[in-house]
């Protein structure tokens, strides 16, 4: 297993707000009604903080992996088309629920060639229609094996997509890549001729999970 190299705080970022206003409201009702009117607000603390909780991830050794960008369930591995880079894709999606990491983590090593928002519906996330309705973003990615499109899309209770790379931006497998908030999932469109080493059902977390690998060619 492989460290990755740089260092990110356990609660991510993107939640402090979340868990410093809800320990915050929590304390204030214990000391103004007392600890049973508080219990609700204790629960709702801890489950913010376990929501936005970003744990160390170790990426396994080897060549030619696709590691998962997500904690989540596998609901699709299929052939299909990437409409973000066109051309034939095998495409793998993991839903993540409201108790998954949220964290988004990039699935390969590469360059970023174009990252795109797209405005949309907000249906549950485990829809196959989601994929192209609901509101997303897409990063396509440079990689010696081809171009793989990694897709970050809104839930049904997900309201906002975080994305931190640019065009041009060299990224390496298991980098922190982005956020989304409050249920949602990932596709990852690969070259079609990549091996597949999920099914669907399967429970996989980022970084550590191998989605697939590609061809030798």
């Amino acid at each position: 297993m492989t460290p990755i190299p740089w260092p990110h705080p356990i609660i991510a970022r993107e939640g402090w707000p979340y868990v410093g206003g809800s320990f915050l409201l929590a304390a204030v009702v214990w000391a103004t009604w007392g600890l049973a009117a508080s219990v609700v607000f204790w629960l709702i603390a801890l489950f913010v903080l376990q929501f936005f909780r970003d744990p160390p991830r170790q990426a396994p050794a080897g060549e030619g992996l696709v590691l998962s960008p997500a904690d989540g369930r596998i609901v699709k591995v299929v052939q299909t088309k990437d409409p973000h880079a066109d051309r034939p894709a095998l495409l793998i999606s993991v839903f993540m629920n409201v108790f998954n990491v949220h964290s988004n983590r990039v699935s390969v090593a590469g360059t970023v060639r174009r990252v795109e928002y797209f405005p949309g519906s907000f249906v549950n996330a485990d829809l196959d229609k989601a994929s192209l309705e609901n509101e997303r973003n897409a990063v396509v990615l440079d990689t010696p094996q081809g171009a793989v499109t990694l897709v970050q899309v809104a839930g049904l209770v997900a309201r906002r997509i975080l994305c931190y790379v640019k065009p041009g931006q060299a990224v390496v497998a298991g980098e922190r890549y982005g956020f989304i908030r409050f249920g949602s999932r990932v596709d990852v469109y690969l070259p079609a001729d990549a091996v597949p080493r999920v099914v669907i059902g399967q429970k996989v977390s980022a970084t550590e999970t191998v989605l697939a690998e590609f061809s030798s060619r």
